[in-house]
């Protein structure tokens, strides 16, 4: 079965993708696209990301999957409820489900990238089975349209910030690997 995620050599991964047109955000053709690319991610088991040059689109658009905000918000969940002992669960509670998820990022910039930067495991659906450490900016902030057109700022930490630099760099003609320090190839063991 032929891999519907497009694998590293091809050319559509290596050139500087195209905006999307304001008059085509909402068009029966990106929304095709945008739900193609939901629906080859929901059945990668450990995608949490991608950009539509993965899917063959040489366009300035990327999905990121639900799970990734997911344990970001868990995460955040750990690190606050700490800190609101004195305030009531119910505020808590509203804040997060609050929070709105932007899962459609068209044509997005990354406005500002913290100074400190880290080292994550990362791989790749167009590299698949290879996994690197690439030093990455801890927290990154990124504005964008979403899917009907209404512009938004996001700012991420942690793995959503790894995220959405790791997408903008697929929308340049980057992949992860141009910016590993270590590169691994995971072979398939009978551990289980």
């Amino acid at each position: 079965m032929k891999d519907p995620v497009v694998q590293e050599g091809a050319r559509v991964l290596r050139e500087k993708a195209a905006p999307i047109a304001q008059k085509d955000i909402g068009s029966k053709k990106l929304n095709t696209l945008i739900q193609k690319m939901k629906d080859v991610l929901a059945k990668e088991e450990f995608g949490v990301a991608i950009a539509a040059p993965q899917v063959g689109e040489s366009l300035r658009l990327f999905v990121v999957a639900e799970k990734a905000f997911k344990d970001e918000e868990e995460t955040e969940q750990k690190v606050s409820e700490k800190s609101l002992e004195a305030k009531r669960p119910e505020d808590f509670l509203k804040k997060s489900f609050a929070k709105s998820h932007h899962l459609v990022y068209i044509n997005p910039e990354l406005t500002r990238l913290s100074r400190k930067k880290h080292n994550m495991s990362e791989g790749c659906l167009s590299v698949r089975d290879v996994y690197g450490s690439v030093p990455r900016h801890e927290k990154a902030s990124i504005k964008a349209f979403d899917e009907n057109g209404k512009p938004f700022t996001y700012h991420g930490s942690g793995l959503i910030a790894h995220i959405f630099q790791h997408e903008v760099d697929h929308l340049n003609g980057i992949l992860f690997i141009d910016k590993a320090i270590s590169l691994q190839e995971e072979t398939e063991t009978d551990d289980e």
